[in-house]
């Protein structure tokens, strides 16, 4: 969580939703190209180099002590950081690589930390974006290691219910795209995780965590109902999908109609999801 606050001040790239677990975490994440392209090149600059240190040619750079052709030479380095800033791969580089070398170290040990390298799958439409959300925060829960989601420590969810009450942990937390709230209800489209109210997000995963419990895998309570009718998702699909998958992960979830966009994007025949007629 400590480093997760540290990048998402540094990178063009929201966090939407987290869950550390004791062996792994999940992310979902909101790649923002825009805002990236918005900085200027000492910001750019700037943001890289908490991270890295950076070349002399730069930091001269930034000094104004380069003539002409080496000022060219140090913004073409500062190009290829803006770019790195809303890379998915590097913004999972900065993670996963300072928490192995951090672990190595306190063991005392060298080689490999991570099993395999991280899994990703696109989310292609506000729905599939608040499933993922769910089942991320529902996973401690899911693990029998919290009561309820509001008791799941590392987690988003539980950082925004403290939010609500203005409650402050010890830990430093990271910064989550925003829900629509009173205090967000003006704000463009882009600025939150979805037109979603906060509350109705909140509601939904209490009952979605009470809904796929053993004895209620097929049923669904009358509150999360009735935000999966204001959102047009099919109930049965819904439960579905937050049924926990051991083996095969999809490489997109979305509607129909998205699917099949991209699937004919990226060349495949196939995704995985049309037979639940998506959303």
């Amino acid at each position: 969580m400590d480093r997760l606050a540290v990048l998402a001040k540094v990178f063009a790239i929201d966090l939407c939703a987290y869950a550390v677990m004791s062996n792994h975490y999940h992310l979902v994440l909101h790649i923002n190209q825009k805002k990236a392209l918005s900085w200027t090149e000492e910001e750019v600059a700037a943001r890289w180099m908490q991270l890295f240190s950076g070349p002399l040619i730069v930091k001269r750079w930034l000094a104004g002590k380069l003539d002409e052709a080496e000022s060219l030479k140090a913004r073409e380095i500062v190009a290829q950081w803006r770019a790195r800033l809303y890379d998915l791969g590097w913004f999972m580089k900065c993670v996963n690589e300072y928490l192995a070398r951090r672990a190595n170290e306190e063991d005392c040990c060298k080689g490999r930390f991570w099993e395999s390298r991280y899994k990703c799958q696109a989310l292609l439409d506000e729905k599939a974006v608040l499933q993922c959300m769910a089942y991320v925060d529902l996973n401690p829960v899911r693990a029998e290691m919290a009561a309820n989601p509001e008791e799941s420590d590392y987690t988003s969810i539980q950082q925004r219910s403290q939010a609500l009450h203005h409650a402050a942990g010890a830990r430093k937390k990271p910064s989550l795209m925003t829900l629509v709230d009173a205090h967000t209800i003006e704000a463009d489209e882009e600025e939150t995780v979805c037109r979603f109210r906060l509350m109705d997000y909140l509601e939904l995963v209490d009952s979605t965590g009470r809904a796929v419990r053993g004895d209620k895998r097929g049923a669904i309570s009358h509150q999360a109902a009735g935000v999966l009718d204001r959102l047009g998702i099919d109930e049965v699909a819904w439960l579905s999908h937050m049924r926990p998958r051991k083996r095969h992960q999809p490489v997109a979830v979305g509607a129909l109609d998205k699917l099949k966009a991209f699937a004919e994007t990226t060349g495949r025949k196939w995704v995985w999801g049309q037979s639940l007629g998506g959303w």
